[in-house]
């Protein structure tokens, strides 16, 4: 007697070794094809529950498996609305940072399709930020804000992330490293970055980096009387800056021959004493100064 295998019996075989080969596999990036052969042979379950959790609200409390989190990556990426923000605290609500950056791992594929992307306080290191950098450098283009605050980056992790600002294809508009661990060496990073690729950055935030002192902020200003810097927001508070490093602020906001684009500058909970406010009140005076805001 011959025995028949019925196609629906081949088909179901087909599912679930492709699900175990997905569950065997702790990478969502080299799931996704995976996904695809699911979509072929018309079995659609891990994808549609994917899809109720997003649609639920429910995420950032559920505790996802590996193959799980592949079907998030796959159903982002796959969906037919454009990756506008990505934010970290909508599919991980709890306080653990290590929970939290192993999510933002499995998720760096749709990061780097996001046009915004925010990860403050997510535990992310000169360690963490080498895997982020490599995903934001594959496809440099995209992505419009970046928002690391509150994770303890120091200045290696900047170094790394200033090498992307480089790239001539990078189009970041608004970097937020508040909090940061950042000193003068991570501003001398940034501010290289700046004078070679200095025509889309608008925004940086450095507020509550302590250990930036005068060093720091004249490696900034230098960036900032560069004729192509389009630098609009700047901001330094509560960096331990001292009336020496407000000399060569003074100095950029004055800068005839080359204004500066700057309209928003914040500098409260820094020792200006009376020295540092007459050098900035000379750069305000100034017809070419383009200053807004002073904080």
């Amino acid at each position: 007697m011959t025995l028949r295998v019925s196609s629906s019996d081949s088909n179901e075989k087909t599912v679930e070794y492709i699900k175990k080969k997905i569950r065997a596999i702790d990478s969502p990036e080299r799931s996704i094809n995976l996904f695809h052969c699911l979509n072929e042979v018309g079995d659609h379950s891990l994808v549609e529950e994917i899809h109720q959790f997003l649609k639920s609200g429910r995420m950032h409390r559920a505790k996802l498996s590996s193959s799980q989190w592949s079907a998030v990556v796959f159903v982002l990426l796959t969906s037919e609305k454009e990756l506008d923000e990505f934010n970290i605290n909508n599919f991980f609500g709890g306080n653990n940072k290590m929970e939290k950056l192993e999510v933002t791992e499995k998720l760096l594929p749709v990061i780097k399709e996001s046009r915004s992307v925010q990860l403050s306080d997510c535990g992310i290191t000169d360690k963490g930020c080498a895997a982020l950098v490599s995903a934001l450098s594959s496809n440099p283009s995209h992505l419009r804000e970046l928002n690391l605050s509150d994770n303890n980056l120091g200045d290696s992790a900047v170094k790394q992330l200033s090498g992307v600002l480089h790239n001539p294809h990078c189009k970041l508009e608004i970097l937020k490293l508040r909090n940061c661990g950042v000193t003068d060496k991570g501003c001398a990073a940034l501010a290289s970055a700046l004078i070679s690729n200095p025509s889309h950055l608008r925004q940086l935030d450095l507020t509550d980096n302590r250990n930036i002192s005068a060093s720091g902020v004249k490696q900034l200003s230098d960036a900032l009387q560069n004729p192509q810097c389009k630098l609009e927001k700047l901001w330094l508070i509560n960096c331990g800056v001292s009336d020496e490093g407000y000399s060569a602020l003074a100095l950029a906001l004055a800068l005839k021959s080359n204004p500066s684009h700057l309209r928003d500058l914040k500098l409260s909970k820094n020792k200006i004493g009376n020295s540092g406010v007459k050098l900035l009140a000379v750069g305000l005076e100034d017809p070419h100064c383009k200053l807004e805001k002073l904080w």
